[in-house]
């Protein structure tokens, strides 16, 4: 009698009915005190949700072992399902009402971190098709599917005494151009290439981002290819933040107006025939005496041509002003000095020997002024 009434005292302070009510149920289920709790809510005896503690020996009736389960009922997995999907939904928040009715009020839906969202989009990818590559052993701008042969070759004969033929190939006509993109998905958001950084959450870029979820090529990029092939690559910086690429060197290909140089052309020059008589004229025009020391002075001319001639040691620095007016009739009314090249020195005194002025075998330059 003790063990029905704490039964009976423990049902009414956990469920809050009348103890007649309480009664009934105990009753029903022989006094176990598990089953009575069961039946109760099973019948809605309540709108929440109950957590029995492990009950105690004395609650337990006589032939029945204690039991560390818990009470469980259709409501218990309606709200566990709900407690996961209230993740995806948003939090929930009851306003208003008593104990037992309110007014829930569900909140926006939560967020998906940059992480798992790039996790999503690779995972999509893979899902339908996409093949990891490695960064190292694959060279910028290679496309990730191999193009077929489409060239030219030779058809082996069937028998010994059949020649082989060459046969064409056969060439692939379309207006489109194939183009190969890299996507790459950094912390805070996307890029194209070398492009700008794009974000997760500008909602402008949904359509783009749940494409490539659905592991399909972009309408975007589909219209730079006009037709052709999209190659595209995925890139994973998900961990690193936005760095925007240095654009590759490229040389200058156009026109411009020269300024001017060390050599700048003489205008007038002769045609090269012209020029090898004239330049044949001036070396006969050097008289050398075989009985004295000879050299050989590298005369570097301002319109980028080059003069070697023979000189005796006693030639002045005039002699080879004469030899290049002689070799180079249109620099007669030019002005210009002859100067060395290291160190570079002016050759003003032109009475000086080549001996004296220390120009034995070496090499003279002319500039204009």
């Amino acid at each position: 009698m003790a063990d029905r009434q704490e039964a009976l005292r423990e049902f009414v302070a956990v469920t809050g009915t009348e103890e007649e009510r309480a009664r009934f149920f105990l009753e029903s289920a022989g006094w176990d005190l598990q089953i009575a709790l069961a039946s109760f809510y099973e019948d809605g005896g309540d709108e929440d949700i109950v957590t029995l503690p492990q009950p105690t020996a004395s609650s337990v009736s006589r032939g029945t072992a204690p039991s560390d389960h818990r009470v469980t009922s259709f409501r218990d997995l309606v709200h566990a399902q709900e407690d996961d999907d209230e993740e995806e939904e948003g939090q929930r928040f009851y306003a208003g009402g008593s104990e037992r009715s309110g007014q829930q009020i569900v909140g926006p839906p939560r967020k998906k971190s940059p992480n798992e969202l790039v996790e999503d989009l690779f995972k999509g990818a893979k899902e339908h098709g996409a093949v990891a590559v490695d960064r190292l052993a694959k060279s910028p701008g290679e496309s990730s599917r191999a193009k077929p042969f489409a060239g030219g070759g030779y058809r082996l004969g069937a028998a010994p005494e059949e020649e082989s033929a060459y046969v064409s190939g056969e060439r692939r006509q379309h207006s489109g151009q194939d183009v190969h993109i890299v996507l790459k998905l950094w912390k805070s958001g996307f890029s194209l290439d070398n492009g700008e950084l794009r974000s997760y959450q500008d909602p402008s870029n949904a359509q783009f981002l749940e494409s490539i979820r659905r592991g399909e090529v972009p309408a975007e990029l589909r219209r730079l290819a006009r037709g052709g092939q999209v190659n595209l690559d995925m890139e994973d910086h998900r961990d690193e933040d936005f760095v925007k690429s240095k654009g590759a060197f490229r040389a200058f290909t156009g026109e411009g107006q020269k300024l001017g140089s060390t050599a700048p052309q003489v205008m007038g020059t002769s045609s090269p025939a012209q020029q090898a008589e004239n330049e044949a004229k001036a070396s006969s025009s050097i008289i050398i005496d075989e009985s004295e020391p000879t050299t050989n002075i590298q005369i570097r001319l301002a319109d980028g041509g080059r003069l070697v001639q023979k000189f005796n040691h006693s030639h002045s620095i005039r002699d080879i002003r004469l030899f290049i007016v002689d070799a180079r009739p249109a620099m007669a009314a030019t002005s210009f000095v002859l100067m060395t090249t290291f160190p570079n020195k002016e050759l003003s005194d032109e009475d000086q020997t080549l001996k004296e002025a220390n120009l034995l075998n070496a090499v003279i330059v002319q500039r204009l002024i």
